[in-house]
């Protein structure tokens, strides 16, 4: 069996309750591991040290854990990290909640000068968003741009689609829900009650109801029993009167079982853990199982087991088997998911049409209550005004104003109640308009079926194929692996020849180099240049450079390529640095001969060629508007080496960024020699160093130095 490694609904709507338990406990600090582990240590005045730990890569769970079981404190916290620092540090943890019924996690922080959110999605490839006071995304570990939501710095963050509650639901709601369902009793829980297939299983266990039963043979009978055990379970998952427990899977062998010589040794250490739940499982019944205190003490347990087994079958090596299980779950959850989406916009779509249709039946109530506001608006009467008389209508009987039960100005919308349905109207237009409106939304929600079918057509594709790989990966016979093969390491100094491999690069006409996280810095050689680059290569998330010294280049740190799709990039410090240092070493500051120079980075928004009133822009200048980031006293140096690894070029730049990637390198300083004079001395030096001297030729010219050469003139300082 393979192990849980997504916490569920059911897990978070019990976890949420535990953790809080912890309200009001304070935040000391917060750190990042690998982009997908976030740890919160807090104080807890009662409890003392709480480590909070959250993950959101391919383990997507939360839980107290023991401190003993903390990882160490990364080295250099990321930018992520730093920004959660600044805005949550000494902050209050005042709620904890789950949202809706959703594989969601709402943390609450409130500190004097600001109120932080934090939101941590279990679901789909995992996510942690940072919202300010307003509920607008401050930063998040993933960016998320679909059609139905968006996660992104600067944007409202927005949930995913509401959908039902199984834990509120009532026994008619629930016996609708599945008289709508034309399959089995057990893929019906699942669904309409918005359960996923285990506790669908679970549920169908517990209520002693065949699962495999069809729901045209399911009645009354069936439908208490499983509202019954369903109701059970929530009033459990509220109160928090758990029965946790960790499954163990023992060794076929019988190894590892409880009548073994290591029998007091506690049970998760003498088997593989494959799951866990805040309350005993009929499904898991044939399993061992090791109860717990508190669900957070079983789910510290297990995912510590968890990444213990993970490693012992790392270490193994052999013939490593590929998680196909996981996979083919994977694939299942998404066709679930796209069934119900289909569900629900077949839903949406009727309940518009619904209300359209009432907007015709009830035409003269709700044509008066438009009219009533257009006259009034007519008259420049305030939005309060019309609310409160509206409401003075009401307590007086007139139908048309006992109907109205919202007023909105800033949207210009009134809200009514007509035959138990809440209708928001444009106030501005008329029924017909505003029927039409609501008839054309419908059809847009219907037009989303057709995509959401062909969806689910690609995942059942995708599921056979994998499918497919599980077939054939099992019917290979297993062979002993190949011991891994050394890197040879290459003296290319001494090497007599040396293949050349310089491919051609669309950055190849600028001043360029990579920064050492990898990231492209490009720059303006002259006045047509640096307008070409503002105007054809900068992009929104991109950064804007340029020295504080008049005459220099223009400098972006790009975070993409120009054909490439472009999303925000959480600048490493060394990066941001390196391109300062780069837009100073190739400005006037070197020219003029100082030693160092300051640098400011803009975003790309700030950035613009139109003037202010009463000043003009030369070619290749720019107005910059707004706040400006400064980095002082960075020092005119650079380097420039010779790479022999992947490709065979010359490269320049900062000595931070080239030093790593360079076979060989030289550093400059401003001096005395010219520009072609320096490019000649590095060009005998780099030719003087390698055996292969006709390679440095072909390669290495002192043209070809000299384009990585600041302007002005330059002393070989290590040499």
């Amino acid at each position: 069996m393979e192990p849980k490694r997504e916490l569920s609904s059911v897990d978070l709507a019990a976890l949420s309750t535990e953790l809080s338990r912890y309200e009001g406990a304070k935040l000391d600090k917060a750190y990042l591991y690998d982009e997908d582990m976030l740890r919160l240590k807090l104080r807890d005045f009662d409890r003392g040290r709480v480590e909070l730990l959250i993950e959101v890569g391919e383990n997507k769970q939360a839980h107290v854990a023991d401190p003993e079981r903390v990882p160490d404190a990364p080295g250099r916290p990321p930018e992520f990290a730093m920004m959660l620092r600044n805005r949550i540090e000494s902050a209050d943890l005042v709620s904890v909640s789950q949202y809706e019924f959703d594989r969601i996690l709402v943390f609450e922080f409130e500190r004097p000068d600001q109120n932080t959110t934090l939101v941590v999605e279990l679901f789909g490839d995992g996510n942690v968003a940072v919202l300010d006071e307003h509920g607008e995304v401050v930063r998040s570990l993933e960016t998320v741009r679909l059609k139905s939501r968006t996660v992104a710095p600067g944007s409202q963050y927005e949930f995913p689609q509401s959908r039902l509650n199984p834990l509120d639901v009532d026994y008619d709601t629930l016996e609708a829900r599945m008289e709508q369902s034309d399959t089995d009793v057990v893929r019906t829980v699942a669904t309409q009650l918005n359960l996923g297939g285990f506790w669908g299983e679970e549920l169908c266990r517990r209520a002693g109801v065949e699962k495999a039963m069809d729901i045209a043979d399911a009645g009354e009978a069936e439908y208490r029993a499983i509202h019954r055990e369903l109701m059970d379970l929530a009033d459990a998952l509220r109160s928090g009167q758990f029965d946790p427990r960790v499954y163990v899977e023992l060794d076929e062998d019988g190894e590892g079982t409880a009548a073994d010589e290591d029998e007091d040794r506690p049970l998760t250490e003498r088997g593989r853990v494959v799951d866990v739940s805040p309350v005993v499982l009929e499904e898991r019944s044939d399993l061992h199982a090791r109860a717990f205190d508190s669900f957070n003490a079983a789910l510290s347990e297990y995912f510590y087991r968890l990444k213990e087994q993970a490693q012992r079958e790392e270490e193994g090596g052999g013939r490593e088997r590929p998680d196909f299980e996981a996979e083919i779950e994977k694939e299942k959850r998404i066709i679930e998911q796209q069934e119900e989406a289909i569900e629900g916009f077949e839903a949406e779509a009727q309940e518009l049409r619904r209300k359209a249709e009432i907007c015709y039946a009830r035409y003269d109530l709700i044509d008066e209550v438009l009219s009533t506001i257009q006259r009034a608006r007519e008259r420049n009467t305030p939005w309060d005004e019309i609310e409160e008389t509206l409401e003075a209508g009401a307590e007086q009987g007139i139908p048309a104003a006992e109907a109205v039960v919202d007023v909105d100005g800033a949207e210009g919308t009134v809200t009514v109640e007509v035959d138990d349905e809440r209708i928001t109207l444009d106030a501005t237009t008329g029924v017909e308009k505003n029927a039409d409106r609501l008839y054309q939304e419908a059809k847009r929600v219907e037009g989303k079926k057709e995509g959401a079918r062909e969806a689910i057509e690609d995942t059942r594709e995708r599921l056979e194929a994998v499918k497919q790989r599980r077939e054939e990966w099992e019917s290979e016979p297993e062979t002993e692996p190949e011991p891994e093969e050394e890197q040879e390491d290459i003296d290319w100094l001494a090497r007599q020849d040396i293949p050349v491999r310089q491919p051609e690069h669309w950055y190849e006409e600028f001043r360029w180099f990579h920064t050492s996280d990898g990231y492209l810095v490009i720059g303006g050689r002259n006045a047509d240049q640096n307008e070409e680059l503002v105007k054809k290569y900068l992009n929104k998330h991109d950064r804007f450079f340029h020295t504080q010294a008049h005459g220099g280049p223009v400098t972006i740190l790009k975070a993409s390529g120009p054909s490439e799709p472009s999303s925000p990039v959480d600048w490493p410090d060394s990066s941001l640095e390196e391109a300062a240092q780069f837009a100073v070493a190739y400005s006037s500051v070197w020219k003029d001969g100082h030693g160092a120079g300051d640098a400011y980075m803009v975003e790309p928004d700030q950035v613009s060629k139109t003037p202010e009133s009463g000043e003009y822009l030369e070619k290749g200048g720019f107005a910059i508007r707004g706040d400006r980031e400064y980095f002082r006293d960075l020092a005119c140096r650079v380097k420039v080496g010779i790479t022999c690894e992947d490709e065979t070029r010359v490269i320049g730049g900062p000595p931070n960024a080239i030093e790593p990637k360079a076979e060989t390198t030289i550093t400059l300083e401003p001096g005395k020699f010219a520009q072609n004079d320096a490019a000649v001395k590095c060009y005998r030096e780099f030719k003087s160093r390698f055996a292969d001297e006709s390679f440095v030729r072909k390669i290495a010219s002192a043209d070809r130095i000299q384009e990585f050469l600041p302007p002005g003139g330059s002393d070989l300082v290590d040499v």
